[in-house]
């Protein structure tokens, strides 16, 4: 794979295909602006914009071609979940995709999410501050409006205001969030959910960077 940074900007475009036995999915040295870690593979004439994050530590993000990730986009592979997206994709500045399914021409604008185990249709779009929540199904051609939220498969769209409908969709995928995400007891109060959670993503982020090299703090550091 060839990444090549565009001076000025911080943006990155890969010149060629990085899908299996078509190049290296090794991040080159002195990669500036735009982040990658673990296994990604970027196609043909993508675009990583000025401060993205790509994060495959905890499982493998595919980009296809003709996509652009803009300034600050967040886009993460998950162990349970990778994240595989089409061709031909926008995923607008602040956005934050997690573990998800992107199909071709699918447009995420500014602020919008996409979680977990959810799948967008081809053609289908998320708007500003826009969710598409935890295993929801999007179909083809559908749009989830400014600011609300989509659950269940098929979505279910809902205004953010309409907490109760919302929740009950989550809870049809897997018992929850943290259920589904951690794989944590549905049962367990709040408090101890969140214990067992942060214990178990700590513990599987400090295996995944056990080789990293402590800096010592330099004289100044408060």
């Amino acid at each position: 794979m060839e990444v090549c940074n565009i001076p000025g900007s911080g943006a990155h475009w890969a010149d060629e295909d990085t899908t299996p036995g078509h190049g290296s999915v090794r991040p080159p040295r002195g990669l500036r602006g735009a982040h990658r870690g673990g296994e990604v593979r970027i196609g043909r004439g993508s675009c990583i914009m000025h401060g993205a994050v790509v994060a495959a530590e905890g499982g493998p993000v595919e980009i296809g071609a003709n996509c652009v990730i803009m300034e600050n986009a967040v886009l993460r592979g998950t162990l349970q979940n990778s994240l595989i997206m089409g061709d031909h994709v926008l995923a607008g500045p602040h956005s934050h995709l997690t573990g998800c399914g992107i199909a071709d021409e699918v447009f995420i604008a500014t602020g919008a999410r996409v979680f977990n185990g959810a799948q967008m249709g081809r053609a289908s779009s998320v708007a500003l501050g826009g969710t598409v929540h935890i295993g929801c199904v999007v179909p083809p051609l559908a749009r989830i409006p400014i600011g609300w939220v989509a659950v269940g498969e098929p979505a279910r769209i809902y205004p953010p205001g309409d907490a109760e409908a919302i929740r009950a969709g989550i809870a049809e995928v897997g018992g929850g969030f943290l259920s589904f995400v951690f794989g944590i007891e549905e049962a367990a109060d709040r408090r101890e959910q969140m214990q067992a959670a942060l214990q178990r993503y700590t513990a599987a982020i400090a295996r995944r960077h056990r080789q990293d090299e402590v800096i010592p703090a330099s004289e100044g550091d408060g």
